[in-house]
């Protein structure tokens, strides 16, 4: 009898060609209870990734993960929508991390679960986006039911070029209106999930020079992993769903996903 073989989670189980490198622009390594050498090692085919902030704690947080694995890992510090009534109190720790990082963010606005008040998420992310002006990096936007305040603020503050759309869910109409903006569009699991479909016609619209591919791990996993933490080895599965709305080879996309985080991120 053939001795049994077992594939440790998070192992390629598919068969992914290894000489195609990634990039997953949206990673929340420190967020994760798992060891963040091993989620890396497996993810050997991940070149490197981001690992945004939420708070100043996992901005910090981020930072030492970017020391501890100097190019693997790049940090950025910002307040989550969903504190962003602690902005008065958070502030100041962020703007001092923020000449240690390649972006501003994870900012935005999030009126599903309203968290903090509208009004208070937007001024968060409003002075957030002046922080990214002023350090002149991206910023990194989530957008959960805002769409509308979102392209307002963005438009208002004349950021577009420097927005990224973090795992952006929005259909054709406001995929169409940020696409006047200029920002970048960065896709994670749902675009993979069985409903994701008003995502992938969304997807369809976007020029391969204004795309990346994330995780959000450890949330949001992709098929066929669906009930498990994400981790940075499935941004595969996210980018070659991406590939096959474009209807080019994986390694295609993944060479020009890779090129955009390159330009967004380490320019």
């Amino acid at each position: 009898m053939a001795a049994e073989t077992t594939t440790a989670p998070g192992a390629y189980a598919l068969e992914i060609d290894r000489l195609v490198s990634w990039v997953d622009t949206h990673c929340h390594l420190q967020l994760d209870e798992r060891e963040p050498a091993t989620l890396l090692g497996r993810a050997e085919h991940v070149d490197w990734l981001v690992a945004p902030g939420v708070d100043a704690a996992t901005s910090s947080a981020s930072i030492r993960l970017a020391e501890l694995f100097p190019g693997r890992v790049l940090a950025t510090a910002g307040l989550h929508p969903h504190d962003a009534a602690r902005w008065p109190e958070e502030s100041e720790a962020i703007v001092s991390l923020s000449d240690r990082v390649v972006a501003i963010g994870e900012t935005g606005l999030d009126f599903y679960r309203n968290l903090s008040p509208r009004d208070e998420q937007i001024a968060a992310f409003s002075e957030q986006i002046d922080l990214a002006v002023d350090r002149d990096l991206p910023i990194i936007v989530h957008c959960r039911d805002a769409f509308r305040d979102v392209h307002e603020v963005v438009d208002r503050k004349g950021a577009g070029d420097r927005t990224v759309l973090h795992c952006w869910t929005g259909g054709r109409k406001w995929t169409k209106r940020f696409l006047e903006l200029g920002v970048m569009f960065s896709f994670a699991g749902p675009l993979a999930f069985e409903t994701g479909q008003t995502i992938r016609l969304a997807a369809e619209l976007v020029p391969p020079d204004r795309a990346m591919v994330e995780t959000d791990t450890p949330y949001l996993t992709p098929p066929p992993h669906r009930g498990q933490p994400n981790e940075p080895a499935w941004v595969s599965l996210v980018g070659e769903a991406l590939a096959e709305v474009w209807g080019v080879d994986p390694a295609e996309a993944a060479k020009v996903t890779s090129a955009n985080a390159d330009r967004v991120f380490r320019s």
